[in-house]
């Protein structure tokens, strides 16, 4: 059974994930950010021992979401890729080949730097700076996103975390999905990735991702 929680922007139903992504159920329409795909490989090319499971893991993990939601397109707000083409690109290609069908909207992070070629034969729609559908805008670092009136903004790039205390002065970080009033930020969805520690203000809403669960703060 997928974990996740329920959540209402602007009349909109969204699903939080513990698979770190956010199913849109009026356009079912995955949302992720930050995947990263080719991170490990390019650590291992400058020969740091990073092992290839971890690109596997999270690649079966995108597969158990877009069946178990029956999503039928993924907007990706920002770093698909990490860097240069390796090994585990053309991997993403076996996979893309198996759901060619799946729509895939690419806004452009800092680090999507392959050709714009490569993109277009593995069938994803690139955007520059932002993507408006209805009420929402997603873009991949919101303090370069243009503001629309009335729309709520969707971004990555900060891979969003929180501590939590626990006894004897122990603190855990986990990663979160992290709403405000005007927007909203979403969880790497890569598991190779760094995290920047957030400071919640009045009024904000923290959804913790910790052991298969989601939790609200």
């Amino acid at each position: 059974m997928m974990d996740f929680i329920k959540h209402s922007i602007l009349g909109n139903s969204f699903l939080l994930s513990a698979g770190r992504c956010i199913f849109w159920e009026e356009e079912r329409t995955l949302i992720l950010s930050d995947l990263h795909f080719g991170k490990t490989g390019h650590f291992r090319k400058h020969g740091i021992a990073v092992p290839q499971t971890i690109f596997k893991e999270d690649i079966q993990r995108l597969t158990a979401q877009v069946q178990y939601f029956k999503a039928k397109q993924l907007i990706i707000v920002g770093d698909l890729f990490h860097s240069h083409a390796n090994k585990e690109m053309d991997l993403f290609i076996r996979w893309r080949n198996d759901f060619a069908k799946l729509g895939i909207q690419l806004v452009i992070g800092n680090h999507d730097i392959l050709p714009a070629g490569w993109y277009e034969e593995a069938g994803i729609d690139c955007i520059k700076n932002q993507l408006q559908a209805g009420p929402f805008i997603f873009t991949h670092d919101k303090a370069e996103c243009s503001s629309v009136k009335d729309c709520y903004i969707f971004s990555g790039h900060i891979h969003p975390s929180v501590f939590l205390h626990g006894n004897a002065k122990q603190s855990l970080k986990f990663p979160c999905f992290y709403f405000t009033r005007t927007y909203g930020v979403l969880p790497a969805f890569g598991r190779f990735t760094g995290s920047h520690a957030i400071s919640p203000a009045k009024g904000d809403q923290v959804f913790v991702l910790a052991q298969n669960k989601v939790v609200q703060l």
